[in-house]
């Protein structure tokens, strides 16, 4: 009853003071500087595919809604984090019709979620598990980069400001997504799993190619 009275953005602050402890692992491989420079030479092109990126980000949290309407201690938060993650993508929006940018007509297959995606178990009780901390890896990048993009960002106060915002929401986000797994996995279960996953991650991002893209 009381989620029932709150606004999606009353609930998503409330669920940002529930997440002060950090569930989250550091990351094994940091984002190189090349990244940033594809990043800074065509500023457009990475709006364009981080506007998608929120899309996706949104529609993500409320399948899993869709999938596991009986996880019922996590819908909340889920549908608190889909409804911020949508309120990204009009954000970056405003931002690029502001700029004269229009949205991406045709999406990219992106490699980084495509090998993420290749990681995940079959059988459904694991497969909630990895969808959930694949959630927590992603985020945990995203926060990264956003953070490097607003450092980066020196001739740009907008753009600045904007990216150093995200990056603290996208840190949030991280912790969420291990907090939902431990409702329902043991902690050491959760952890290993968790730390393989990362492992993993911080492979793939190595062998990325460096272009104008969240991923």
């Amino acid at each position: 009853m009381f989620f029932a009275i709150l606004t999606p953005r009353r609930l998503a602050k409330l669920l940002a003071c529930r997440c002060r402890m950090k569930y989250s692992l550091d990351l094994t491989v940091a984002t190189r500087p090349e990244w940033v420079d594809a990043v800074m030479s065509d500023v457009p092109a990475f709006l364009q595919d981080h506007a998608d990126c929120e899309r996706k980000a949104s529609a993500m949290a409320m399948s899993l809604v869709a999938k596991y309407p009986d996880r019922v201690e996590i819908i909340p938060e889920l549908i608190a984090t889909g409804v911020e993650e949508l309120e990204h993508f009009q954000q970056v929006y405003n931002v690029m019709r502001e700029r004269g940018i229009s949205l991406a007509k045709e999406i990219e297959v992106d490699p980084y979620i495509k090998a993420l995606m290749a990681l995940i178990h079959s059988d459904s009780q694991r497969r909630f598990l990895d969808r959930l901390l694949l959630a927590s890896i992603i985020e945990c990048r995203g926060a990264e980069r956003f953070r490097l993009v607003s450092e980066a960002m020196t001739n740009d106060e907008q753009l600045k400001t904007f990216y150093h915002e995200l990056w603290v929401s996208e840190a949030k986000h991280g912790h969420i997504f291990v907090k939902m797994a431990l409702e329902y996995f043991e902690r050491d279960h959760v952890y290993e799993r968790l730390g393989f996953l990362n492992d993993e991650e911080g492979s793939i991002v190595a062998g990325l190619k460096f272009r104008p893209a969240l991923h």
